[in-house]
């Protein structure tokens, strides 16, 4: 078998032929199919019954505020400057994660923390502190665990690194997209290299054990030249990860994406030669292709995962723990608790109603079937991976995979014509030719979009 991390192969005729909307796979099924309304018993059922009680806790707790706008952010965030609206949060913030542990049987050992946003810096100091004592009282973190932070540069110095790092923090990820000017006016985020790489050094001085940068590939008056000054720029900054996300122009859904103008974005092919530049920058750099949009070094925890076949894709993308249990805290946050999904309302003005009313936030869900957990099963090792083997299904579920499969093994015929995939009836194999459109390859196995055929709610694959 080939190695599971060799670079992608970049080839522009495939791209063009199997570049279709598709979903990111961050779940299965995915969160355009949960139920609303959905019976939050099931929920507190899932948490009242964990299997096995003891399994190990992911927490990740949204922080929606931005004290400004990018234009072409697609999170579920609030722009404001008062603090007011940020101390009432962490209150019921609070009353979220008492109802929420009162039903949790079992342990309460967390191995991973991740605050996002919005801004999760956007809190003050005392607020900080005030949510991780929260965090503290009703969880045990494990001494060694992965506890990340997402960083906007520009409202961070050293002093606010140095607190991060002493209330147990161990991992940043910081948001550049572009250091080009041109680019950051457009999307209304000017940030300097000098102030990235003073946070970048405060974290590391701290002893953090992973710093990562964000990249957007796709940007208004983005030039082949100037992103190409970027990934030098970001390169010297000896990041452990990198991400180069795709922009996803959808001002239907998006309402600060109206502010860009479609013709101030670049041609599809200079888009197609960015990330071409970008893929093959990065790994002359040294940086091991994980998947999708992610690099990482080769000693950094998930490329060690990827090679041990642990590695694992939750909704913060990829992850090295795939036997925890996510708890999600705060508006618009998905957990995932044994065989169910559960989704807080998007408002505060929702989220605030149900703790109100001394109830869990839940607004949509999904409680996955056994033909769910299996084609899970399945797409989170091509995602991963780039690789399947019959038996390691078949065992676990009790099937043949080729009778079961037997559609989908025909659709792959023609990955497999195209040199993306290869099949011998035990394995299937995401070659490098078809690791970029890793997910076209996954979507065969995705028996919701076989039932209605509509991808126009996804963004491209690439």
């Amino acid at each position: 078998m080939s190695v599971p991390n060799e670079a992608p192969l970049f080839d522009p005729r495939l791209i063009e032929r199997f570049e279709i909307k598709g979903p990111r796979y961050t779940s299965y099924p995915t969160a355009d199919r949960f139920q609303v309304p959905f019976d939050a018993s099931v929920f507190r059922n899932a948490l009242e019954n964990r299997s096995p009680p003891e399994r190990p806790l992911s927490l990740y707790v949204h922080l929606p505020f931005c004290a400004s706008i990018c234009y072409y952010c697609a999170c579920n965030r609030i722009i404001t400057g008062d603090h007011g609206r940020s101390s009432k949060y962490l209150k019921y913030l609070g009353r979220e994660i008492a109802l929420l542990t009162g039903h949790l049987r079992g342990g309460r050992q967390v191995v991973q923390l991740h605050w996002g946003g919005g801004s999760p810096n956007f809190l003050s100091d005392a607020e900080t502190r005030q949510l991780m004592a929260l965090i503290r009282h009703f969880f045990d973190l494990q001494a060694d665990g992965e506890f990340s932070i997402e960083i906007d540069p520009r409202q961070v110095d050293s002093g606010r690194i140095a607190l991060l790092g002493d209330i147990g923090f161990n991992r940043i990820s910081v948001g550049v997209q572009d250091f080009d000017p041109a680019v950051q006016a457009a999307i209304h985020r000017r940030q300097t290299l000098e102030e990235t790489a003073r946070v970048i050094e405060a974290a590391r001085d701290r002893g953090f054990k992973s710093i990562s940068v964000d990249l957007i590939y796709g940007l208004p008056r983005q030039t082949l030249a100037g992103f190409a000054r970027t990934l030098d720029q970001v390169i010297a900054l000896r990041p452990d990860r990198l991400s180069v996300y795709n922009f996803a122009y959808l001002p239907q859904l998006f309402k600060p994406q109206r502010r860009i103008a479609e013709a101030d974005l670049p041609s599809a092919s200079t888009r197609l030669n960015i990330l071409a530049l970008a893929i093959r920058t990065l790994t002359e750099a040294g940086y091991v292709y994980i998947g999708m949009d992610h690099f990482a070094r080769p000693q950094d925890e998930l490329a060690v995962a990827q090679r041990q076949g642990r590695l694992h894709r939750n909704f913060q993308g990829y992850s090295t723990h795939a036997d925890c249990d996510l708890l999600a805290i705060g508006i618009s946050a998905i957990s995932k608790v044994g065989t169910v999904y559960s989704q807080n309302g998007k408002t505060l003005d929702e989220y605030y109603g149900h703790l109100d009313r001394g109830e869990l936030p839940v607004a949509r869900g999904y409680e996955l079937s056994t033909d769910d957990l299996l084609r899970r099963a399945v797409i989170q090792a091509l995602m991963c991976q780039f690789e399947l083997e019959f038996a390691a299904i078949e065992k676990g579920f009790g099937i043949s995979f080729a009778e079961y499969f037997v559609i989908e093994l025909q659709e792959l015929r023609e990955l497999e014509a195209a040199g993306m995939v290869s099949m011998d009836g035990e394995t299937i194999q995401v070659l490098p030719a078809g690791r970029l459109l890793v997910r076209a390859v996954a979507m065969v196995f995705d028996r919701y979009l076989r039932a209605d055929h509509q991808k126009t709610r996804y963004s491209k694959v690439i």
